[in-house]
């Protein structure tokens, strides 16, 4: 019998089971989902071509060897000087310090909650995290700024504090905001592990414990580096909690984690709200340092995703 058409027995009339009109609705639905995906790649196309537009202009006047390799940042300066190793050192500071409280927390709270948390617990909890993810990163620099830092001063006396401003409290206000992330990233990892593994470890006498450390990270362990990934991009990009905790600090090279140090974010954020002319070389330094923060990102983001499909192989 055709797929199409019913036909009883006595030579009944057939029934076409076609509709009569075409699907225009999921034409239509095509149309918005293709229209979609070309504005995404439109917009980060405009994006990229808006950072390297005055890059030329920029690099016609200060040597490229000289913006990488110099170690003092002063546009602007009575004596200005180009190089952006300086708040390159400070990015990396405050995202070294926020891994460092980030993917302890992160990591032995996604294994509570994938291995030990009762199913109303994680419930409760899951949500709560994902919520978490969207607090404002202005009230959590001005947690760090007002309670957090003069806290730990208080706590530790004998500790070099300069100033009002801190790296390594940046550093911990920013690993603070990105421990959901990690948190929810990695737990979601571990339980995509399929349950025949835990119950084959469980049959040799293994405890939970090992388990947990031995079977399901190790298991899980492509969709855990995405998660630390996933945070450090965001500690990259953080702008407000640096800007207010970590300062300025000074043009040169400055390691000292109780003092103030610029950040690439913080840089931009805070000559693009000054008032810079348009088209001038400090003006320029704007999209050269955001290109290369982009860059950097960019390139985080592709190691991670090569290493984590590599990675997967592994397990298929």
């Amino acid at each position: 019998m055709s797929s199409s058409v019913v036909s009883a027995r006595s030579g009944a009339r057939r029934v076409s089971l076609r509709a009569e009109h075409p699907h225009y609705g999921e034409k239509v639905i095509l149309a918005f989902l293709f229209i979609a995906a070309v504005v995404s790649v439109a917009v980060t196309t405009a994006i990229v071509l808006a950072l390297l537009q005055p890059l030329p202009r920029f690099f016609s006047e200060i040597s490229i060897v000289e913006f990488f390799t110099a170690t003092e940042w002063s546009p602007g300066f009575a004596r200005p000087q180009y190089g952006v190793i300086p708040i390159v050192v400070g990015t990396l500071m405050v995202v070294v310090t926020a891994l460092l409280v980030a993917i302890p927390l992160g990591l032995l709270s996604a294994i509570y909650l994938s291995e030990y948390a009762p199913e109303p617990v994680r419930k409760t909890i899951k949500p709560v995290l994902e919520v978490l993810e969207g607090i404002p990163t202005v009230a959590t620099g001005l947690f760090a700024f007002f309670w957090l830092r003069p806290f730990l001063e208080y706590l530790t006396p004998w500790l070099p504090w300069g100033g009002l401003f801190s790296t390594g409290v940046a550093g911990i206000a920013v690993g603070l905001i990105i421990v959901p992330l990690i948190s929810s990233v990695a737990d979601d990892a571990m339980r995509s592990v399929p349950r025949a593994l835990r119950e084959g470890a469980y049959a040799l006498g293994a405890g939970k414990m090992r388990v947990a450390l031995l079977v399901v990270v190790p298991a899980a362990f492509s969709g855990i580096i995405a998660a630390f990934v996933l945070g450090a991009s965001r500690a990259v990009g953080e702008t407000m909690i640096v800007l207010l905790v970590a300062g300025a600090g000074s043009p040169g090279l400055n390691f000292n984690p109780f003092e103030g140090i610029q950040t690439m974010t913080a840089y931009i954020a805070s000559r693009a709200t000054g008032e810079i002319a348009v088209g001038s070389i400090v003006y320029d330094t704007i999209f050269a340092v955001g290109a290369l923060l982009f860059t950097i990102t960019l390139a985080m983001n592709m190691l991670a995703i090569r290493f984590v499909n590599r990675f997967r192989e592994v397990y298929d």
